[in-house]
């Protein structure tokens, strides 16, 4: 029998018994009685330290926001270690071993850098010394389930993780349908397409199912029509006075606006302002609400807002354009990647819906819904957070009529959206009606877009939002 390492230890075996040999104790200098050795070759104690691998997009720290481990856990790998936040997303690290944590170099809101130790690791020898009959082997992965998978001229995404759930029951991802981002396979579609193949009942999953809508004959919740006015309470909070001052470093999201908007100081800013009449908008999203429950999804303003701005960009390019640093070039976005500004715990982020010129308002208010679940629990990935072409902040969400927005470069234009107010108008009669007036603000880069241009298409996204039925005409 071939032994390659022994580690000093009182438990020693061979895997069958006709290998057993006998040792004189006092040469072994043993003081607990002999075993049998195991044939295996196992590497046993080694420490390895698990660096901070580069996430991409220049970034060269972090911060920890979340341990999921302590030290003296076990793990396995695609085990999710820690939750680190950068200027632009958060990511979550996994592991790329089995074994046991035996030291964190980080603690919550330190800064991590890339290539640096993140944990050591004592690597798994336990599952070496697994008898022969406890082995089971898993098929190895097809070509067909490789990361980036090619299925009839497309691309099949799943994270390791996912990968390794779906290779550990012998589920091709070819067969299974993603509901993700890009199509994306989740972890909620292996375990639902696992069990319509063995019949187990499963929890229900997060993500909302689309049901058709309801017949006639049967009844709809009819929305409320009248509404009590809410009134702002105030958040009361414990305030602690220690008498002194405190510093605290710039990180996070918050260090991201630092960068973004010392960048939109060198765009000389021309600002326009308008009001919105949304009477017909405020009734035909009431009428629409409820349909929109009964498939899952929440319906605000925001999708008919963004979608109208889709269309408003399509006659007028130029505001979906970005400008080189040296004001030599300008490119047209083919893509309408329209970001929306939420104020989240973290600070002020602005995810993107991606290709608003191919999406209903529907899909986009399927994925507003997706974007705001991901804001508040500070999940975004990078992503969702990269890519905009042009921009909505809906600050009257919170209150206020005017702002002044600011640019976020590389983009040239963006819109502030007030609160919604009802207000007394005239008609064409001279009759004074209750209208519901939203007021806008925009702010584009006058070095290439003049105010007649954003004139002309604040008028165009007012007339598609006053009539939303002309919309129709024009959606693709």
């Amino acid at each position: 029998v071939c032994i390659h390492r022994v580690r000093s230890c009182s438990s020693i075996r061979f895997i069958k018994s006709k290998y057993v040999c006998v040792f004189d104790k006092s040469a072994l200098k043993f003081s607990h009685q002999q075993r049998l050795f195991r044939t295996s070759a196992v590497s046993c104690g080694q420490i390895v330290q698990f660096k901070l691998s580069d996430i991409g997009e220049g970034i060269t720290e972090v911060t920890v926001k979340e341990w999921y481990i302590k030290e003296g856990d076990s793990v396995s790998q695609f085990d999710s270690i820690c939750e680190v936040q950068s200027d632009k997303a958060s990511v979550t690290i996994t592991s790329r071993y089995d074994g046991v944590i035996r030291k964190l170099h980080y603690s919550i809101d330190d800064i991590a850098f890339v290539g640096k130790p993140l944990v050591d690791i004592e690597i798994d020898a336990s599952k070496g010394v697994a008898s022969e009959e406890d082995v089971v082997e898993t098929p190895p992965m097809s070509h067909e389930e490789h990361t980036h998978q090619e299925i009839k001229g497309h691309k099949t995404l799943a994270t390791p993780a996912v990968r390794r759930l779906a290779m550990e029951n012998n589920i091709k991802l070819s067969e299974v349908v993603g509901t993700g981002k890009d199509n994306r396979i989740l972890k909620e579609d292996i375990l639902n397409y696992l069990a319509k193949q063995t019949g187990a009942i499963l929890p229900p999953s997060p993500k909302a199912e689309i049901v058709p809508p309801l017949r006639k004959t049967e009844a709809v919740p009819a929305a409320p029509k009248d509404k009590a006015r809410k009134i702002p309470v105030a958040v009361s909070r414990p305030i602690a006075f220690s008498g002194k001052d405190k510093t605290e470093p710039v990180t996070g999201f918050q260090k991201a606006m630092v960068k973004t908007m010392s960048a939109a100081l060198k765009i000389p800013h021309f600002g326009y302002s308008d009001e919105i009449d949304l009477t017909q908008l405020v009734q035909l999203r009431e009428e629409l609400k409820p349909l929109a429950e009964i498939r899952g999804v929440k319906l605000s303003f925001m999708p008919f807002f963004i979608k109208a701005a889709s269309l408003g960009l399509l006659q007028y390019p130029i505001l979906n354009a970005s400008l080189d640093e040296n004001c030599q070039n300008v490119t047209y976005k083919a893509s309408h990647n329209i970001g929306v500004a939420m104020d989240t715990e973290q600070g002020l982020i602005v995810p993107n819906v991606k290709n608003v010129q191919v999406c209903s308002v529907f899909d986009i208010a399927v994925e507003l819904n997706r974007l705001q679940s991901l804001g508040s629990a500070g999940q975004l990935g990078t992503s969702d957070l990269t890519g905009g072409t042009f921009t909505l902040s809906n600050i009257g969400t919170i209150g206020g009529t005017y702002a002044k927005p600011v640019i976020l470069p590389p983009e040239v234009a963006i819109g502030a959206l007030g609160k919604i107010q009802v207000l007394p108008r005239f008609n064409g009669k001279g009759e004074v009606f209750k209208a519901q007036i939203m007021n806008v603000s925009w702010s584009a880069d006058h070095r290439i877009i003049d105010g007649a241009t954003m004139a002309r298409f604040s008028n165009l996204w007012k007339s598609y939002l006053e009539n939303p039925a002309s919309m129709l005409l024009d959606l693709k």
